[in-house]
Formats: structure tokens, sequence, C-alpha cells
């Protein structure tokens, strides 16, 4: 079994000085970078946009993980794809066309990801799966870091490795939401982790290191 691939995300990092954070996790051996962006709308926090996305393209080679809790993200995909972004997911509640927006993002040569709410069910996103490169269960409501981990989030880690199995698909998923050492133990079916504090409030090639043994701890 391969070790997880770690994304950061860069909601925890300094931002005083978060080209140097970048540079830090990358050479600790994080993998991607994830990126929230979050609107006051659909989520009621604000974070960044997509001049940041762009700034940190030219700090970094690793992919960018950019997660758009954004209402309507068809109106803004082309600017995030614009500033460097490697993969683009977008929230199946945001918007009344999920396809369209899919579809932009993967036409444009980016990956293209698909996410929900806890509170929505998984059957929500199964429907899409054929169009997505990356699946993202959150194991906290989206909006704000430090959240414990919600257990009962696993089983649509479970539920989406059996649909991808079963269709012979080549899609990635990717956990966030809590994660550290010993929650990333329940989220063996997953590919990629996300962690902002257990990272960035941490030693970070420790951490990392930590994160991408865990796939094989039983």
């Amino acid at each position: 079994m391969k070790p997880f691939l770690v994304a950061p995300s860069i909601l925890s990092a300094d931002f005083a000085r978060l080209a140097e954070d970048i540079k830090a996790v990358e050479e600790a051996g994080a993998d991607w970078l994830h990126v929230d962006v979050m609107d006051g709308h659909f989520v009621s926090n604000l974070t960044i946009g997509a001049p940041v996305v762009r700034a940190l393209r030219a700090c970094t080679k690793m992919p960018l993980d950019v997660h758009l809790m954004i209402e309507n993200p068809e109106k803004y995909i082309a600017d995030f794809i614009s500033a460097g972004s490697d993969y683009i997911t977008i929230h199946v509640e945001a918007t009344k066309d999920v396809s369209k927006c899919l579809n932009l993002i993967r036409d444009s040569g980016k990956k293209s990801g698909i996410t929900l709410r806890p509170s929505t069910p998984i059957e929500e996103i199964l429907p899409f799966l054929n169009q997505v490169d990356l699946v993202l269960i959150m194991t906290v409501n989206p909006g704000f870091g430090g959240q414990a981990f919600m257990h009962d989030q696993v089983e649509k880690i479970t539920r989406v490795r059996t649909e991808i199995e079963k269709n012979n698909l080549q899609i990635l998923i990717e956990v966030d939401g809590g994660i550290n050492s010993e929650t990333a133990i329940e989220c063996r079916d997953a590919d990629v982790l996300v962690a902002g504090n257990y990272v960035f409030k941490n030693d970070y090639k420790k951490s990392i290191r930590a994160l991408k043994a865990a796939r094989g701890v039983s």
C-alpha cells in the first residue's frame, strides 16, 4: 500500500511569512499544497482569491489543490485556472449546474474535484464520478480550521472507494478536517490527506512523515 500523499493547508500557515512556510513544508516532504478559498457566503469565513493563488504558483512547484467554498463557482473557475491551480474542487451544494463546472475545469486541462458538506448525503456526488479526478470528503464542517475530526464521515470514504473500484475509475480520494497521525489511520481508503494545524503548528518534517506512514498502521 502506497503512503498517503500529504497536502498541507495554508489556512493554518503564517500569512506574514507565507512563502517561507510553503518552502519549508515542501522541503519537509509535502506532496501538494491545499488552498481553501472561502467567499463569506457559502461559508461564513472569508479567505483568499485568485491573486493569492497566482502568487503561490510562483512560490512552489507542488501541485496547487484549490478547494472552492464559494457560491456559483462557475463565475470564478476561469480565474483560478489562469492563476495556476492544478486541482480545482467545487461543492455539489454551491451550484445549480455541477456538470458545467466540472467540464469547465477539465476542458482547461486541469484536474476536477467534487466535495460535499458532512450533512450532505454521499449520493449527491455519485452521479458525477465519471467527470472528476478527485473526491474530497470533509471530516469537519467547511469554513474554519482547527475543528475536531468527525468519525461518522469515514463511511463516505469507504463508499466512494467501493464505487471507484466497481466502475474501474481513476479517481483520488482526499480527506480534509481534523487530520493528524491518529485520525489518518481511519482514512486508509483515501489517497490524499489535507492537514493544517497538525503540520503548521508542529515540526513540519515529523508531522508529514507521520501522516504518510499512517496508511500502513493497523
